[in-house]
C-alpha cells in the first residue's frame, strides 16, 4: 500500500509520509488510510494519529503482536516527537515552552482551560491559571525557531503531553496561529502548514534498539512557507533540536 509514500514498509510494520487531507482512520465523510488499506485486502492498526490537516510521518503495525509494544510507548511518553510548523509572524522568540493547560468546550472543541486575557509570559514561558469549574489536562509544547522571512516563521516542535490538537491550539492562544489552520482561520488560502516529521522510538518489532523515523516535508509545505534554502535550514535545525529535548515529566 503506498509505496511511493513509505518509510518503513516490512512484515510487521508500516510507515507513511501521509499527505495532507487524508484522515488516518474514523472518517465520515470520504475514505481514510486504514480504509484504503482494507479495501485492498490489508488491515493496518494506527499505532498513533495525526489530523486529516496535517501531514507527515505515521505509524502502523500489521499485527497485533507488534501493535501492543509500540501504542504502550506513545502512552508513557517515552517517543519522541518532532514537528514543523509554519506561523505568520516574526515576533516569535528562539525557543520556548508552552505550558497551557488544554480542555475541551462547546461543540467539542479543544480549547486552552483559563481565559485568553489571562495567560502570562514570563521570559520564554508561556502559563495561564486554570479555570477550576472545568476539567483540564496538563499540556506542554516546546519548541525552537528554524528559519524567519519577512512573512512567515519556521518551528520545530515537541508536545511532550501530545493531547489533541495541542500544538495547534497552544500556537492559536498565544498569538501565532499556523498559516492555513482552519480551526482558527476561516477561509484558508493554502494548505495547513503542520507536518509530523520525526519519531524517536524503541523498534520492539525489530531488535528494540532506538529508532529515528523522519518524513521530509513535501514541496507543497515548503513553497507555500515560502523557504528558498531547504539544505541550510535543515543544517541549522541539527544545531537547535537538542534544545527541545528534556526529562521534565507532565502528568
Amino acid at each position: 500500500m503506498c509505496a511511493d509514500l513509505a518509510i518503513v514498509d516490512d512484515a510487521d510494520a508500516l510507515a507513511l509520509n501521509k499527505p495532507v487531507g487524508i484522515s488516518v482512520t474514523g472518517e465520515r465523510h470520504g475514505t481514510d488510510l486504514v480504509r484504503m488499506a482494507a479495501e485492498a485486502g490489508e488491515t493496518l492498526y494506527p499505532v498513533h494519529r495525526i489530523d486529516k490537516a496535517t501531514s507527515g510521518l505515521i505509524l502502523f503495525t500489521r499485527t497485533l503482536p507488534a501493535h501492543g509494544p509500540l501504542t504502550r510507548q506513545f502512552q508513557q511518553r517515552t517517543v519522541d516527537k518532532t514537528y514543523l510548523a509554519v506561523t505568520a509572524s516574526r515576533d516569535v522568540p528562539d525557543h520556548g515552552v508552552i505550558d497551557l493547560p488544554l480542555s475541551v468546550g462547546r461543540k467539542n472543541r479543544v480549547r486552552v482551560a483559563g481565559r485568553r486575557d489571562a495567560i502570562v509570559r514570563e521570559g520564554d514561558t508561556w502559563t495561564v491559571p486554570v479555570d477550576s469549574d472545568v476539567t483540564s489536562y496538563p499540556s506542554l509544547t516546546r519548541f525552537v525557531v528554524l528559519w524567519r522571512n519577512r512573512r512567515h516563521t519556521l518551528l520545530a516542535l515537541r508536545p511532550v503531553t501530545g493531547r489533541r490538537h495541542q500544538i495547534r491550539v497552544h500556537l492559536a492562544w498565544i498569538g501565532h496561529a499556523i498559516v492555513g489552520d482552519p480551526l482558527f482561520e476561516p477561509d484558508p488560502q493554502t494548505r495547513t502548514l503542520l507536518h509530523s516529521w520525526r519519531l524517536s522510538l524503541d523498534a520492539t518489532w525489530l531488535d528494540g534498539e532506538r529508532l529515528t523515523l523522519e518524513a521530509k516535508p513535501g514541496d507543497d509545505f515548503i513553497d507555500a512557507a515560502g523557504i528558498t534554502n531547504v539544505d541550510g535550514m535543515f543544517a541549522h535545525a541539527e544545531k537547535v533540536l537538542p534544545a527541545l529535548s528534556t526529562s521534565e515529566a507532565v502528568e
